[in-house]
């Protein structure tokens, strides 16, 4: 009998559902490195696993080659399951391990789906087996907890404890993979309980050293409906090497310095939003009250889109010919500032009196 089973926590991912042809365990739940094969190959899917030519057509396997080939990611050679039971004994948490037939028929073979409804986080089977299989998990554990568990009811207490035990195991992890879940994580709705555990755990100190956590709370009390950032949160955690440890980009690493040096500036909202944009001068308000643990400036939102659509009102042709070379370039540093310090208040007539 030829079945199409589709597996892990995003099976409502799929738009189109085709039989392949092959009995075959399709797992898209963190596979955004095959996404462009997969695209080029079959474009009914949103999310894509890695897939190789039979001669045939297209036969799609389980990326997390879970009949043997734990912690890797590889493109050749395929590890068949052959049933739900035994793929989902491989699964990470028993809320990953549900699958979906053609028809849309959810088959739950190790009770997850009571696990999803009451957004309980449990490892399938032994904890310290799971991680140990790849250590990876750990910070997966935290991530999907942040997303799907309840922080009400706390984390399961065999896999926070096998998480600490087995803390050592982060070091080996690549640190594109530890920077992805550390993305994931931040971008939670609410990261910050799951994060604190993870202090607690030894987890974050092995992942940033020197990071503190305390600060991600009120940040994510004072964001109120604001959209999740993830580049805010992590300059509110700080930490040593963050760019290297995390393999940020330049551009995300730019923005988090950028940040991390708003808070000591002294300038306004307004200021900020004129130096930083209108995102990032809100994010650097947001950043500062939650560090500094003072409350928002009154209108702030208000002040820092004066702030970014504002533009300076002296430029360097309005000093020439009379400046040039360096000194040009001093006095127009000085404008800059005194302009700044007057939140923004200072008009061309002040400056060229």
């Amino acid at each position: 009998v030829q079945q199409t089973v589709f597996a892990g926590q995003q099976i409502d991912q799929c738009t189109e559902v085709q039989d392949l042809g092959d009995r075959a365990f399709i797992d898209f739940a963190d596979f955004d490195f095959s996404r462009d094969l997969f695209d080029a190959t079959l474009g009914f899917l949103r999310f894509g696993a890695v897939c190789r030519g039979d001669g045939d057509g297209a036969v799609f396997f389980d990326v997390d080659l879970r009949a043997g080939f734990f912690g890797q990611r590889a493109d050749s050679g395929a590890a068949f399951a052959d049933d739900v039971t035994e793929d989902a004994a491989r699964r990470d948490f028993t809320m990953n391990a549900l699958y979906a037939d053609a028809r849309g028929n959810v088959i739950d073979p190790l009770g997850g789906l009571p696990d999803l409804v009451a957004r309980r986080l449990r490892f399938v089977g032994d904890a310290h087996q799971r991680i140990r299989e790849d250590y990876l998990r750990i910070l997966r554990f935290f991530r999907f907890h942040a997303h799907y568990g309840d922080p009400d009811q706390g984390m399961d207490a065999e896999a926070l404890a096998a998480s600490a035990e087995l803390a050592e195991g982060v070091d080996g992890l690549s640190r594109e993979r530890i920077g992805l879940e550390m993305r994931k994580l931040l971008a939670a709705p609410d990261p910050a309980p799951a994060v604190a555990a993870m202090a607690q755990a030894g987890v974050l100190a092995r992942v940033l050293p020197g990071s503190d956590p305390r600060a991600l709370a009120p940040l994510v009390h004072l964001e109120g409906d604001l959209p999740p950032r993830w580049q805010r949160r992590l300059a509110a955690l700080g930490g040593q090497e963050v760019e290297d440890r995390l393999r940020l980009s330049r551009a995300d690493a730019a923005v988090i310095a950028a940040l991390r040096d708003a808070v000591g500036s002294g300038w306004s909202p307004a200021a900020l939003g004129w130096k930083l944009g209108a995102e990032g001068g809100r994010d650097a308000v947001l950043l500062r009250a939650a560090l500094l643990e003072s409350p928002l400036p009154t209108d702030w939102q208000t002040d820092v889109a004066r702030g970014a659509a504002s533009v300076m009102p002296v430029t360097a042709i309005d000093l020439m010919p009379d400046l040039k070379g360096a000194a040009l370039g001093a006095r127009l540093k000085e404008i800059e500032a005194r302009w700044l310090a007057s939140d923004l208040r200072l008009t061309r007539a002040d400056f060229l009196a």
